[in-house]
């Protein structure tokens, strides 16, 4: 078990989280676009809004499919760093 691992796993027995239900690679990739793409102060912003969204009932995949897409078209549709 590495130190993501123990940690995730502390993480979730302090909140009374199943740790089966969190896919820390889809949230890490979600971070790195919105840090790439968007700014890197979005990136836990982006998994805060995520975790919400998951906690009223969201698809995780699809939810963070869909920040992933808007992460992606962010510079391209304007929104910039600065906007």
């Amino acid at each position: 078990m590495n130190a993501m691992d123990r940690w995730v796993a502390a993480a979730c027995a302090e909140l009374d989280v199943d740790p089966g239900q969190v896919d820390v690679p889809r949230v890490l990739d979600l971070a790195r676009d919105v840090a790439h793409n968007v700014l890197r102060p979005g990136a836990p912003v982006t998994a805060y809004l995520l975790g919400l969204a998951v906690g009223r009932g969201a698809d995780p995949a699809v939810a963070a499919a869909n920040l992933t897409d808007l992460a992606a078209r962010w510079t391209s549709e304007g929104g910039g760093a600065d906007a």
